[in-house]
C-alpha cells in the first residue's frame, strides 16, 4: 500500500534546527531549493544539493549572472550528520563543489553516488577520493548503506546522452529506505520508455522537476525539464500516489510560477501534489 505523505508547517523553524530533531518512522524530506532534497531517517541522504554561490561567482558580468532569487535554507555545516550524498549529474546545481567539499571534509566517511559517467569531474568537485564514490548507470541498484537500496534509471536533459563507454550522463535514483520508496528523477524531459521506467520503480512519491524548457534557453546553452504538465502526467501514467514539484524559484531566468504549481494542486485527480517549500517539510510513512 502507498505511503502516507504529510506537510509539515515550519513555523519559522530554522531548516538546521528541523534536521537535528530526532525522526519518527519513515522519512523526512526537507527542500534546499532547486533540485536539492534531505531524506531523513535512520540514515541521512542528500540529493543534488546547491547551498553556495558557485553560478553566480563563474557567471558574474554576463547576461545570465545566475543571482540567487533564494538564500539557502541551511549551510553545509547546518546539514549534520550525512551517511550518503547522491549527484544525479554533473551541471553545478546538482553537483556544487562549494557544497560538496565542505560535506566530505566535514563527514570523513561520506560517500558519494554519482553517474559513471561523471567520475572524472566527481572526483574534482568532491575532494574526496575514488574510494568514497559509489559509480551507478541506468539500471544498476546498489546497497550502500544498511537498509538502503538505490536504483539507478535513465534521465534526459534534454536528450538521452551517453558517454563514449556507453554510461548515461543524465540519472534518476530511486530510494529505498525505511520502508518508502522515493524516485528523484534528475534534470529530464520526456522520452520514450520514460513511463514504464518509473512505473517498474514503484515509487510511493516522485520528485519532479517543473520548469520547463525553451528553445531561447536551449540556444544559449540551458537546457530544459518537464513543464509542470508534463511532470503531472508523469506521475499519473506511473502510478505514483504523490509527486513533489520542484527546481523553480532559484534563477529568474529559469523558473515556474508557485502560484501555477498550487492552482493544479489544487485541481488535479489521482495524485497528490506538493510544491517543494522551504517553510515546510514532509513527513513520508509507510501505511501499515
Amino acid at each position: 500500500m502507498a505511503a502516507e505523505v504529510r506537510s509539515v508547517a515550519a513555523a519559522g523553524e530554522p531548516a538546521a534546527a528541523r534536521l537535528a530533531r530526532p525522526r519518527a518512522a519513515g522519512v523526512g524530506l526537507l527542500w534546499l531549493g532547486q533540485a536539492g532534497f534531505v531524506l531523513s531517517g535512520r540514515h541521512r541522504l542528500v540529493i543534488d544539493p546547491y547551498l553556495s554561490d558557485s553560478l553566480a561567482e563563474k557567471y558574474r558580468g554576463t547576461p545570465r549572472p545566475h543571482v540567487r532569487m533564494m538564500p539557502p535554507p541551511v549551510s553545509p555545516a547546518g546539514l549534520g550528520s550525512v551517511d550518503l550524498v547522491l549527484c544525479t549529474h554533473q551541471h553545478t546545481d546538482h553537483m556544487d563543489p562549494g557544497t560538496l567539499q565542505p560535506l566530505a571534509a566535514l563527514n570523513p566517511a561520506l560517500r558519494f553516488v554519482v553517474p559513471r559517467a561523471a567520475q572524472a569531474e566527481a572526483l574534482k568537485r568532491t575532494g574526496a577520493g575514488a574510494d568514497r564514490l559509489i559509480l551507478l548507470d541506468a539500471g544498476e541498484t546498489v546497497t550502500p548503506l544498511e537498509g538502503v537500496t538505490i536504483t539507478a534509471a535513465r534521465a534526459a536533459h534534454e536528450t538521452l546522452e551517453r558517454d563514449a563507454a556507453g554510461c548515461h550522463r543524465f540519472l534518476g535514483y530511486l530510494v529505498a529506505m525505511d520502508g518508502v520508496r522515493l524516485f528523484h528523477s534528475g534534470d529530464t524531459v520526456p522520452f520514450p520508455g520514460q513511463v514504464a521506467d518509473v512505473a517498474a520503480l514503484r515509487p510511493d512519491v516522485v520528485l519532479l522537476p517543473v520548469n520547463g524548457r525553451s528553445a531561447a534557453l536551449a540556444a544559449g546553452g540551458v537546457p530544459g525539464n518537464l513543464t509542470l504538465d508534463e511532470a503531472v502526467a508523469l506521475a499519473q501514467a506511473a502510478g505514483a500516489p504523490a509527486m513533489v514539484a520542484h527546481h523553480y524559484g532559484l534563477f529568474d531566468f529559469n523558473t515556474a510560477d508557485p502560484a501555477a504549481i498550487d492552482a493544479c494542486a489544487a485541481q488535479v485527480t489521482g495524485l497528490q501534489l506538493e510544491r517543494a517549500r522551504t517553510d515546510r517539510d514532509l513527513a513520508i510513512r509507510p501505511r501499515a
